[in-house]
């Protein structure tokens, strides 16, 4: 590396870190520690609550169940008053129960309108730190998910934790995080941080294969950035490079599987300069996998205007 570019990469880095203390202050100011758990009372997403209360007790965060009444659901209720207090009853029993089994704080809320809509506006309201989505491969929340779980994902004001069956367990010690020049990665370093603290993480860096030189440099620069601000943060991890270019997304879940990670951690942006790269393909691949490991979707709303003083 010339001198020109060990200049460029510790001004980076210099960057990088002043970002990230001034965002934690602003995050301080703009969250009221709320994790807000949608449900329409399936299996699936009980067992959303069941990992979102967990985590909560965690971070000592509240939690906040939102059922949403639809349009049809309306009507039903039009010619049946014992409905709402069915679901009254049903979120009661919500509250009584993962209260006492995790120790944590839960209330609990019922809104009408568009799901889609309403679980943002939802989560904007409480200034909530994360939502946690129930799925099982493209099923789910009924109205939701399918070729809608991605709307929610970008719209959403906070990250997005999406969770299948596999239950949390002793919470996220192996972590991968997929970087390439296809996703802006470097925004998931606050969470990260923030899990290492709570779970004695280990952080599996995974970068892309590259054949372009221009690319692999710029790769290169990438990977000195955040294992800068993880040396600095001590938090330990590991680098690792898939093999041959190919289906990046599929190579990230066969990486977790192989190393038995408990979270895949995902930036829901493109990378600068890529108007060919199908975000959308990519997001579903991994919010879906079949090895039904949990999947963070961080949306750098926040970050984002930051985007162009990280790249120099």
């Amino acid at each position: 590396m010339n001198l020109t570019s060990l200049f460029f990469v510790q001004g980076a880095v210099t960057n990088i870190i002043r970002i990230i203390m001034e965002t934690q202050q602003k995050n301080d100011l703009k969250y009221n520690s709320i994790i807000l758990i949608p449900t329409d009372f399936s299996e699936i997403c009980e067992n959303a609550i069941n990992h979102g209360a967990e985590l909560a007790g965690f971070l000592n965060y509240k939690v906040c169940i939102l059922h949403v009444i639809d349009k049809q659901d309306e009507i039903t209720q039009k010619n049946d008053d014992s409905t709402l207090d069915s679901v009254a009853g049903k979120l009661l029993k919500y509250k009584q129960e993962y209260e006492n089994k995790y120790k944590v704080n839960i209330e609990t809320l019922v809104r009408d309108g568009n799901i889609l809509k309403v679980i943002n506006l939802v989560a904007t309201e409480l200034k909530a730190n994360l939502i946690v989505l129930g799925t099982h491969g493209k099923k789910g929340i009924q109205h939701l998910f399918g070729s809608y779980a991605l709307k929610v994902v970008l719209d959403s004001p906070c990250p997005v934790l999406v969770v299948q069956k596999r239950s949390f367990e002793k919470g996220y010690r192996n972590i991968v995080l997929p970087v390439s020049n296809d996703v802006e990665s470097r925004h998931a370093i606050e969470w990260i941080k923030l899990m290492s603290r709570l779970f004695d993480s280990k952080i599996d860096l995974y970068k892309a294969a590259e054949t372009d030189p221009a690319l692999s440099k710029r790769l290169d620069i990438i990977i000195q950035q955040i294992s800068k601000v993880l040396t600095i943060e001590k938090i330990p991890f590991t680098l690792n490079v898939a093999g041959k270019p190919k289906d990046f997304a599929n190579q990230v879940v066969a990486y977790g599987v192989e190393n038995n990670s408990d979270l895949i951690m995902i930036i829901t942006m493109p990378g600068e300069g890529l108007p060919g790269f199908n975000f959308s393909v990519w997001d579903e691949r991994l919010m879906f996998n079949e090895a039904q490991i949990p999947v963070m979707c961080i949306n750098p709303v926040e970050l984002g205007r930051y985007y162009y003083d990280w790249m120099g």
